[in-house]
């Protein structure tokens, strides 16, 4: 990550990342730094852009609401830019990822329903470069972790 100054950047990303509503005053209690300083340090990652954001994580309710398939795609070489530019179309395609071996490309599919799975899935089968499909409907979501800051050197938030 470009740009993280110190290890005091480091902490900051680390507590917002666990809660980007905690109040700036708590952090800075946290941090044992001003009030200004957590803000001007905010301030400085986002316009660094390495904050680009903040979002809500729905609970487990929405999750178990939602139909989750994982798809996996073989696709001619030659036509995989507008193949993936195609599939970007698909409000249902959470996620496009490369990967390696028997398959080119992994989709995670959510639409709201499995009539919707269906249909979309019959979609990409016939989009032109699409080679071969294979899916599986996600029964049950054990545990899912977001991706934590991880600096180079371990340390506690804890005073």
């Amino acid at each position: 990550m470009a740009e993280i100054k110190d290890e005091l950047d480091r902490k900051l990303i680390a507590i917002l990342q666990g809660n980007a509503r905690e109040p700036v005053s708590s952090i800075a209690r946290r941090l044992d730094v001003a009030r200004s300083t957590v803000q001007e340090r905010i301030a400085r990652l986002e316009r660094k852009g390495i904050i680009i954001g903040y979002t809500a994580i729905l609970g487990d309710q929405q999750d178990e609401k939602r139909v989750q398939a994982l798809v996996m795609l073989s696709v001619s070489q030659q036509r995989s830019r507008e193949l993936i530019t195609q599939l970007e179309s698909y409000p249902e395609i959470r996620s496009c990822l490369t990967i390696s071996g028997e398959f080119d490309l992994c989709l995670i599919v959510e639409p709201d329903r499995l009539e919707e799975l269906d249909s979309v899935l019959d979609e990409i089968a016939a989009i032109p470069g699409v080679e071969r499909t294979r899916s599986s409907i996600v029964l049950t979501k054990k545990f899912e972790r977001q991706r934590p800051f991880m600096p180079q050197n371990t340390y506690s938030l804890e005073k």
